[in-house]
């Protein structure tokens, strides 16, 4: 009907009418358009649907004729409903969750109800935004596996609850509260606040608004004006006397009680033992013997959870064992013992028990490779990575470190069911960048999971499980092999052409000895060849190793002979992208695979490159590696496509690789063991210089010769290009022990943020339980018990006497330590001089304090040198009858020092006879260097006393060099009795340092006031004197003790400091720690927290367009240095100098606080150079295209898009958390754009 009235009627005249006969599909049917011309068809389908003009309809509608409009009637179109005004429903809240339930009481037999029971309930209010318990009630279905940001984590295992002492200073702090005075009015965060004061009150203050004004207009009813009054006034009057009231009565009492009873306990004789407390001899790492058979496993687990096709060995089985009693257990096993199996059993021992299991890994490569292998095996097995999420409701979850700590920070309920969480290639937690994560996720868990670390053999695994146990408060079993399963010979080679291909010389056998005859073998086959090249060529020797020409000819003689000798297939390890790539091309006339291989070879390719799309499938490096793959050659580092990487490694792994050139990544969990193994190089460059590799490296890369089950020994062959390495650097890389676990523990503004979001955690407790607080945090227990014992001698003291003549006594102690400790401060510095050491030469009489010796006069003999320091031969004043209990050696140091004691040095005299010794003193043992020089033989004199030291010739008399040199210390002792002069530092020895004059200044100081004291006129000043000396020895004692136990000898403590003062100034916190909005922002991002942040809310996003966007924040995850391209569009390079100036402005503030990073070291930490590769990638352009737009290789351009992709997630979700939805929609739009073709292809491992 609305078509017929649509059509414009035709002219009378029935030979013009403007008519087309049309036909619609194969259907025969036909329509007629009013435009002449000659009959056709259209498309299959017919034409499309023609939709009415909405314009003119709306205009018809409700323009043209707009009475049928209800708008018009305005009759009813105003109501009005009278509403009750109630303004105490203002006041209204919700109800408080009921303390108590009624229990019915049944009789046991007859089940008849007896009677009714009140039980009080527990954690009726808790939540996942205030409780870190886990009684606390899930959270809602969609934020179950990654948490909310907002919510708080669980409950840390091994962290102690509020202690009575904690309670305590918290009741203190609340009862200094005045309730009339000190209540607030502005809450905390709120710029505004109510007065509650009466009617006849003055003004508020400016910003408080006063609640009695505002309820006057309004009529409240319900009740006469006393009634009211005392309704309102009621809460304010008796219940704030009660209030204010109840912290000086029963809480007092209460607290007082609490101190009474730990300062009872402290002063006790008998103090009974705290309880659950572990004894200070308990071993938290228990090392496990897997020497001996573990005869009766089976007796001991008749049905195990997983069973294998072969025998566990025995550490395996020990490892089981534990397993099965809930411990926790390290692995430290060589490289392919079958440390999986460990981790096998648990996923075992937790679909067996109904929980679940983490398994984490370092790198995505690996989570891939073991979610393929676990799903094999077990089949309910999750992934969970920056991109993928597959079976997340599975049993077991795959998964990196950093996905866990966002998990534990996020309070995910995955942890509630969690009993074991595993942690393969634990000794990752060496790097530098990534290793705090580690940290941060075991001290994060939860009391209730169990740990599973798997690491190759580290030294101090011991160590590493003990910090681990008092963390967590449980033992920890260290599980270690004693050697590989198939052990390694280590070869040089240095053959280079098909006549040498047999130079291979044994270094190291199976058995671990080193040859040092197969070392000079290879020297003289080197020099040899040295020589014959002099002699065709030159003397000229060559200074390098030669180029592509040269490594072609040693691998083609290299490959022959391990081919002849079936030593295939082999990993060659190369320490530069660029050389594994020339080595690889440079092997064109290699071919090592045979017809059926290449048609398998083939055929997976096929199959795994059907995926991508038509262009990707002919890019250069898909098509140069197909090529390399068919002739059996291989290329594997992080500049190769992430699908090939893996098509590399299942071809590998299926022995149709035989030579595979690789970076040290390879060997970092991949488990895909070669026959042989060769290092290209002993040296790699490290970021900063070139070194030689570590035996921790060598022995990771090694570890992947020998295939169990299939090869007896494993070869490793080094190969020697230039000049043979030393023996030295071989034999350290060789048989050195690896590189121990150390701790890479750093703040982060992440961690910080987190930390201060929850109320009961702190930061200063996560830097208290690092690794790297372990060696001054692990004897704290002890270091409690001596304080608790040190505070009851000290009880039991008795007070000196300090009144009447006595009354300086303190100070007159005070001024001697004072004076003591400056003078020890300037002889450091005199000994750290060049012109104190100087001063030290042989005859330069010197006072000597020492264990053995104070105050003794002594003369230099001999000054030798070290390497950490010198070292200085002295002829020391004794008594002649020396004896061999050190404290009848010498008067000891007098017990009651008077001012000329302290203010001289009072030499020590012999009481009979006078005797010598010599003795080797370290600068700290010279107490003074004197004005006085003797002429002295010193060698005759050490030769002398060296003789004498022998049992025949004991009794001898003392040479006259000797005997000459003791009469001359004697008399100067006897002309000095408080010491001769010494060496002024400042005048004398040129030492015009501020403090050193300072010090100089302060020692007069001291000794004038010293001289001055009053209290050593007493008679009792020698008694009174020992009184406080032992009084103040012990309380200096305990302030150490409280020192080390408290936050402030945190190594870490003024970084935190001044990272918090960086937040507060950015305004992410308050002054008093809250976090506000910015901050619980920068929660939700993965990296570059504060930069990301600070561009949110700069609105320095919102008005770019999704791909401008995306390009932009490329700067902040790629790894390639370099600048912007020349070519970028306008708005490009405006927001890449407004992303530099907000960093700058960032790393102003951080000079500011004084963190050490400079402003230039902060902005350099952006790299742009793909900015322009990113933001035509996201307006469609094929990757085959990017690669003129860039020289990045093609992997390291992926991995940059890829981690993009997971910032524009992050920046989402922060998005949405700031109320930004139109930015929120255009990181999605950023996101998607992103995800495409053969940067995003699915892992052939999850297929």
């Amino acid at each position: 009907m609305m078509e017929t009235e649509r059509i414009v009627l035709p002219p009378p005249d029935p030979l013009d009418l403007p008519l087309r006969a049309v036909e619609l599909g194969c259907t025969g049917r036909w329509e007629l358009l009013n435009v002449p011309g000659a009959p056709e068809s259209t498309l299959p389908h017919g034409l499309p649907p023609c939709a009415p003009d909405l314009q003119q309809e709306a205009e018809q509608l409700f323009l043209s004729s707009p009475a049928w409009l209800p708008l018009h009637g305005v009759e009813h179109s105003a109501r009005k409903w009278q509403r009750k005004m109630d303004p105490w429903s203002l006041l209204a809240t919700l109800g408080a969750p009921v303390p108590s339930d009624l229990q019915a009481q049944r009789h046991p037999t007859t089940g008849q109800i007896l009677g009714y029971k009140e039980v009080l309930l527990e954690n009726t209010n808790l939540s996942a935004t205030t409780s870190l318990s886990l009684r606390r009630p899930p959270g809602p279905i969609s934020q179950s596996l990654w948490g909310n940001p907002t919510q708080y984590p669980f409950w840390p295992g091994g962290m102690d609850e509020p202690t009575i002492t904690d309670m305590s200073t918290r009741e203190e702090a609340e009862e200094e509260i005045d309730f009339e005075k000190d209540l607030l009015t502005v809450p905390p965060g709120f710029k505004k606040g109510v007065d509650f004061a009466p009617e006849d009150h003055p003004a508020p203050a400016p910003g408080l608004l006063s609640l009695s004004r505002l309820l006057e207009p309004l009529d409240l009813g319900g009740g006469d004006e006393d009634e009211s009054g005392e309704a309102v006034g009621q809460p304010g009057g008796p219940r704030r006397d009660t209030v204010s009231a109840s912290p000086c009565s029963a809480p007092l009492a209460r607290a007082s009680s609490l101190e009474n009873l730990v300062l009872q306990e402290a002063s006790t004789a008998v103090a009974p033992p705290e309880p659950p407390k572990p004894p200070p001899q308990e071993q938290w790492a228990i090392p496990v013997d897997v020497t001996s058979p573990v005869d009766d496993f089976y007796r001991l687990i008749p049905q195990p959870a997983f069973r294998w096709a072969f025998e566990p060995d025995v550490f395996q089985k020990q490892a089981i064992l534990h397993l099965e009693r809930h411990d926790s257990v390290f692995v430290a096993a060589h490289t392919s013992a079958g440390k999986t199996v460990v981790a096998e059993y648990a996923i075992a021992l937790a679909q067996k028990h109904m929980t679940r299991t983490i398994y984490t890994s370092p790198i995505k490569a690996l989570s891939n490779q073991k979610f393929r292998d676990f799903r094999n095996t077990f089949g309910d097995v999750g992934l969970l990575t920056g991109d993928v999420q597959l079976h997340p409701e599975a049993s077991c979850l795959i998964m990196t470190t950093e996905i866990l700590r966002s998990m534990l920070y996020s309070g995910s309920d995955v942890i509630r069911d969690l009993e074991w969480v595993i942690f393969d290639e634990v000794h990752y937690i060496n790097d530098a960048e990534r290793g705090v994560v580690w940290e941060e996720v075991l001290i994060m868990l939860p009391d209730h999971v169990s740990i599973i670390l798997l690491s190759a053999t580290v030294p101090n695994a011991l160590e590493f499980a003990d910090w681990i146990g008092r963390l967590k408060r449980r033992q920890i079993y260290v599980i270690s092999t004693v050697a590989r399963p198939v052990p390694l010979e280590h070869y040089l080679f240095t053959g280079n052409s098909p006549k040498t291909q047999g130079e291979l010389f044994l270094l190291l056998d199976s058995r671990g000895t080193f040859h040092t005859k197969g070392y000079y073998a290879a020297v003289e086959a080197r020099k040899e060849r040295m020589s014959k090249h002099a002699q065709t060529f030159g003397a000229k020797q060559p200074t390098h190793q030669g180029g592509p020409a040269q490594d072609r000819g040693v691998y083609l003689s290299l490959l022959a002979s391990l081919r002849t000798r079936a030593q295939l297939p082999v990993v060659v390890f190369t320490f530069s992208r660029g050389r594994c790539d020339e080595q690889a091309s440079g092997l064109t006339s290699l071919d090592l695979t045979t017809s059926s291989e290449k048609s398998e070879i083939h055929l997976f390719l096929q199959r795994c490159l059907a995926r991508l799309r038509g262009s990707d499938r002919q890019l250069p490096q898909v098509l140069h590696m197909s090529e390399l793959l068919h002739r059996g050659l291989g290329v594997h580092h992080s500049g190769i496509l992430p699908i090939l990487k893996e098509i590399v490694e299942m071809l590998f792994s299926r022995g149709l690789v035989k030579v595979l050139f690789a970076t040290e990544t390879f060997a970092m969990g991949v488990n895909m063991p070669a026959r042989t193994v060769v290092f290209d190089s002993t040296r790699k460059h490290d970021g900063s210089t070139f070194r030689d590799l570590l035996p921790g490296e060598y022995v990771q890369m090694a570890g992947r010769a020998g295939r169990r089950g299939l090869d007896p020994t494993g070869t490793v062959i080094l190969l020697c290009k230039g000049r043979v390495p030393e023996m030295a650097d071989l034999h350290r890389m060789t048989m050195g022990k690896p590189s121990q676990l150390q701790s890479q523990f750093r703040l982060t503004y992440t961690m910080i943020l987190n930390l201060l979001r929850v109320d009961a955690l702190r930061v200063e407790d996560m830097m208290k339980r690092s690794f790297s607080e372990f060696p001054s945090r692990k004897d704290s227990k002890a270091h409690e018990q001596t304080l608790a014992e040190l505070t009851k001698r000290l009880g039991a003291l008795e007070e000196p006497d300090v009144t009447g003549q006595l009354a300086d006594l303190p100070e007159y102690y005070s001024y001697g330590e004072e004076l003591t400790e400056t003078r020890s401060l300037i002889q450091r510095r005199i000994m750290e001089s060049v012109n104190g050491l100087k001063s030290l030469s042989a005859g330069r009489v010197v006072i000597v304090k020492s264990q053995k010796h104070h105050n003794a006069l002594g003369v230099i003999l001999q000054v030798s040198s070290s390497s950490t320091s010198r070292v200085f031969t002295t002829l020391v004043l004794c008594d002649k009858p020396t004896s061999e209990d050190p404290q009848e050696r010498g008067p000891a140091s007098p017990s009651v020092p008077y001012p000329d004691d302290l203010v001289g040095f009072k030499l020590f005299l012999p009481e009979g006879p006078c005797g010598h010794t010599v003795a080797k003193l370290q600068p700290g043992d010279v107490a003074a260097i004197t004005t006085k020089v003797l002429r002295l033989n010193g060698e005759k004199i050490l030769e002398d006393f060296s003789k004498r030291q022998q049992p025949k010739f004991k009794k001898e008399p003392p040479s006259a060099a000797a005997t000459t040199a003791v009469q001359e210390l004697l008399r100067l002792a006897q002309a000095h009795p408080a010491g001769p002069p010494t060496l002024d530092p400042v005048n004398d020895l040129q030492l015009k340092d501020v403090s050193v004059v300072e010090a100089g200044l302060r020692v007069r100081k001291l000794e004038e006031l010293i001289r001055g004291a009053q209290c050593v006129h007493s008679p009792r000043f020698p008694a009174q004197y020992l009184k406080l000396r032992g009084r103040m020895q012990i309380q200096e004692e305990m302030e150490r003790l409280r020192f080390l136990l408290s936050d402030q000898s945190l190594l870490l403590l003024p970084e935190y400091h001044q990272r918090v003062e960086v937040l507060r100034t950015l305004g992410y916190v308050d002054e008093v720690g809250t976090v506000k909005l910015a901050g619980r922002v920068a929660c939700a991002m993965s990296s570059h927290e504060l930069l990301l942040t600070e561009l949110m809310f700069d609105n320095a996003l919102s008005a770019l367009r999704p791909e401008e966007i995306a390009a932009l924040l490329s700067g902040l995850v790629c790894q390639s240095p370099g600048d912007p391209s020349d070519q970028l569009p306008s708005t490009l390079k405006q927001g890449v100098e407004r992303v530099r100036a907000v960093a700058k402005r960032i790393g102003e503030v951080q000079v500011a606080c004084g963190l050490n990073q400079t402003v230039e070291e902060f902005v350099g930490e952006l790299n742009f150079g793909l900015v322009e590769v990113v933001y035509e990638w996201a307006r469609g352009m094929p990757f085959s295209e990017l690669a003129g737009l860039s020289g990045t290789p093609e992997g390291l351009v992926v991995r940059c898009i890829q981690r993009l992709a997971e910032m524009c997630r992050s920046l989402r979700g922060a998005a949405r958390l700031v109320g930004e939805p139109v930015l929120g929609a255009k990181m999605e739009t950023a996101a998607t754009l992103l995800r495409r073709d053969i940067v995003f292809a699915a892992s052939l491992y999850t297929q």
